[in-house]
């Protein structure tokens, strides 16, 4: 098949509907917005540096995409296996527990990046 420049923007559209199926699906990813704007909102207002913020960016980014790639298979064990199934029930888990693993990640990622803004604040 021949590149396209149409049919690349046309993957965006794609994108962005998993995107809002996400967001209309999955409460966790309404407490993912949340803890983003709020990791947001603390960087500004701590005026974070630009090295500093590639590290917060990096940590949001891998808990977006973890929850994403949790629901895309979610979404498919639920397809394939409409009836409850043990084993679908545990592949379910352990894709749930990487977006935990990540949002831990992230959360100290977080706590270890801003707590010295917090401290240098605090002072002032």
């Amino acid at each position: 098949m021949k590149f396209s420049v149409a049919a690349r923007l046309k993957s965006f559209t794609h994108a962005f509907a998993g995107v809002a199926h996400m967001l209309r699906t999955q409460h966790n990813a309404w407490v993912h917005i949340l803890a983003t704007l709020a990791v947001i909102v603390a960087g500004l207002v701590l005026r974070v540096s630009a090295d500093d913020w590639r590290w917060l960016i990096a940590a949001m980014a891998l808990v977006w995409a973890a929850e994403a790639i949790n629901t895309a298979f979610e979404h498919l064990c639920d397809v394939v296996q409409p009836e409850f199934h043990s084993s679908v029930k545990q592949s379910k888990d352990i894709a749930a527990a990487a977006v935990l693993i990540c949002a831990s990640a992230a959360a100290l990622i977080g706590v270890l990046t801003l707590w010295p803004y917090v401290e240098r604040y605090s002072a002032a």
